[in-house]
């Protein structure tokens, strides 16, 4: 099941290896390089890491040893900070079928089944940070590629 756009993914995947790779904190890390180590389109990449410098999330840097860094502690962010820069604002209280004004009142077929799984999945992205999940990442030598 797809929950997340691959803006979410990706840009997920590049803050763990982010984490993964981080010395200090104001370490910049190559787009080029996560690109071509995660698998992913550095076009895209570069729109996703724009998307969260501008939410200041993250702080770029421009030239040869140029980057992006983290600009908050991965302590400070919460998964759910990333998945609404991505994905919107209102990611969490969206209907699964896509339904305009779906809720109590109005609900869809999957209203009720979905309401449960969001409200889980809402909480273990409000609770969990960027960092806790890059630890487990490193610990587990999880991976982040395809």
């Amino acid at each position: 099941m797809k929950v997340l756009s691959k803006s979410s993914e990706y840009g997920l995947r590049a803050l763990l290896y982010m984490v993964g790779k981080r010395g200090g904190e104001q370490e910049y890390v190559s787009i080029r390089e996560m690109s071509e180590q995660l698998d992913i389109s550095f076009h895209f990449l570069t729109k996703i890491l724009q998307s969260l410098t501008q939410s200041n999330i993250l702080a770029s840097y421009r030239g040869p040893s140029g980057g992006v860094a983290f600009n908050i502690p991965p302590e400070k962010i919460m998964l759910s900070d990333v998945v609404r820069v991505l994905e919107g604002e209102d990611f969490f209280d969206t209907c699964l079928l896509g339904l305009p004004g779906c809720g109590e009142k109005k609900p869809c077929p999957m209203h009720q089944f979905w309401k449960e799984i969001k409200a889980a999945l809402k909480h273990e992205f409000e609770t969990t940070t960027l960092a806790q999940m890059g630890q487990i990442t490193l610990d587990s030598r999880l991976r982040l590629m395809p």
